[in-house]
């Protein structure tokens, strides 16, 4: 990525730019022999997790999704043979590709705590590596809002099409238009049917409340762009609000984050959701097919990017209307998936 235009990062209300710092690049990382040493944690209470007394000692089981089991494993089974050996238990892994749980027995209690441990280290560390697989959406593909949405593209292209790096490649698939709420790794069914089951609780504990159990009405209007400087626009956006002025729709947009992360299905990313959908993003110029999911894309975001002149597009769509929507539903949507109507598929719904 270009120095010049580091990623930004958003603290109490004040922006920082984030200086990259340059790493060797390991290309066949999944190989690699990531280990938790003695030294790297302490061992978990006794109580954090439930280790049954058996006739052989102890035993401990741990749910895992089977595209995690190679860091357990290690290459050539070195990590789990290492795992083992320092904690003086053995672990059962499932055959690859099959769901079901590890399982790791010892004669003492507190190794077989140690390698649930350590394993629980291996497995944070590498699931924050993977890309994200879903995300939380409202959808904004009203048939009236993707019509508007062609009246922008029609126009930007018409106006500006000799602004540099303005071309018609960047703009988002209309039927996809939506407003992010956050980004989550679910790597099997059992994962996506927690996330769907915390998506009822939520609705039941604090969005019918807030809501009053009606739909929320927002104005899609107006564009703004991600970075600072509009002459080398990366992202750019419209505006999304209550159309009563109330911030109902931010609140209920953050507390369901609140709640995400709290269960650990998703990592906190910005202090506030950013309530905005993406109308033109570069990512789509290099890859056709990239994801076009606002600006949370996971390690695609890192790519190198030709950014584009929004100056003169920010000047004269400044208030542009997209139109309305009625929010009735968050959806649980599937990343790289379409449906009937052309929106991401849906794992799950409030």
């Amino acid at each position: 990525m270009d120095v010049l235009r580091p990623p930004l990062i958003r603290i109490g209300g004040r922006v920082y730019r984030k200086n990259l710092i340059q790493e060797q690049a390991f290309p066949r990382e999944e190989e690699e022999d990531f280990y938790a040493g003695p030294g790297d944690c302490a061992d978990e209470p006794c109580d954090a997790f439930v280790v049954e007394e058996t006739e052989r000692g102890f035993q401990c089981r741990v749910e895992v999704p089977s595209p995690l089991y190679k860091y357990i494993i290690g290459k050539k089974g070195e990590t789990k043979k290492r795992l083992e050996t320092e904690t003086r238990t053995s672990i059962s892994i499932p055959k690859p590709g099959v769901e079901g749980e590890i399982v790791i027995t010892g004669q003492h209690r507190s190794g077989v705590i140690s390698a649930r441990t350590r394993i629980d280290v291996l497995l944070d560390s590498f699931r924050k590596k993977q890309p994200f697989t879903h995300f939380l959406s409202f959808a904004l593909n009203h048939p009236a809002v993707q019509e508007k949405f062609l009246q922008f593209k029609e126009e930007v292209l018409e106006k500006c099409s000799k602004d540099h790096g303005v071309s018609s490649s960047l703009f988002q698939n209309p039927a996809k238009l939506h407003l992010t709420l956050g980004t989550l790794v679910l790597l099997n069914e059992q994962e996506i049917q927690k996330a769907c089951d915390l998506l009822q609780r939520c609705k039941e504990d604090f969005v019918d409340q807030i809501t009053g159990g009606q739909p929320l009405t927002v104005e899609v209007a107006g564009v703004e762009y991600m970075n600072d400087d509009p002459a080398m626009t990366d992202v750019l956006y419209a505006k999304v609000h209550m159309k009563d002025g109330s911030d109902r729709l931010q609140i209920v947009a953050d507390q369901l984050v609140e709640r995400f992360v709290a269960s650990g299905l998703m990592l906190k990313e910005w202090d506030r959701v950013k309530l905005h959908a993406t109308v033109m993003n570069t990512l789509f110029r290099k890859d056709p097919t990239e994801e076009r999911n606002s600006t949370m894309t996971g390690k695609s975001s890192f790519k190198e990017r030709e950014s584009f002149n929004g100056q003169n597009i920010l000047k004269l769509f400044e208030n542009f209307h997209f139109g309305e929507v009625q929010l009735d539903s968050v959806l649980l949507s599937q990343r790289f998936s379409s449906d009937t109507s052309g929106y991401y598929t849906t794992s799950g719904q409030l």
